[in-house]
């Protein structure tokens, strides 16, 4: 199972149709077509700014180890390791650039394959309700006072000996 986000533009309303033609679904995970092709598969998606800076990225790292004098072997694992890291980071830079277009995140779904997350995200926008969100009041219902809550793995502050 893999989560997919989805980015309507910013003024689309939920239940309209209009809004979810032009919305990018983005899943969530390493991107082999990024990891292999690297700014290529950047500028298919039309992420010039993203996509200009892993051109850059890479040129500075291969100009790194010829400046270093790193052998081949060492550079070759060098440029493996980045297109590792390029690969874990092309879908959170895919969400950061249609954020900064105006299509920030709107809602978020489980799915299988990308034709599930593409149905279960446009029942969901096309019936209308807003996707939850968590509530603002400090305690939102919980049963546990906030004095008695504790940060990490334990849900209630220990008594002093």
């Amino acid at each position: 199972m893999r989560t997919y986000t989805l980015h309507p533009e910013r003024d689309a309303l939920a239940g309209e149709a209009y809004g979810l033609e032009r919305a990018h679904l983005v899943p969530d995970g390493f991107s082999w077509p990024a990891f292999a092709f690297g700014p290529l598969w950047f500028f298919f998606h039309r992420l010039w700014l993203a996509g200009l800076g892993v051109l850059v990225l890479l040129a500075g790292v291969a100009l790194g180890g010829r400046l270093l004098g790193l052998t081949p072997v060492a550079a070759s694992i060098i440029a493996l390791l980045v297109s590792i890291l390029i690969g874990l980071e092309a879908s959170s830079l895919r969400r950061w650039t249609y954020a900064r277009v105006g299509q920030p995140v709107r809602d978020a779904v489980i799915a299988a394959s990308t034709e599930e997350a593409e149905m279960k995200a446009s029942a969901r926008w096309l019936e209308g309700a807003p996707p939850a969100r968590p509530s603002s009041a400090p305690s939102g219902g919980l049963a546990v006072p906030p004095s008695d809550l504790a940060i990490g793995m334990f849900p209630f502050s220990e008594t002093r000996r």
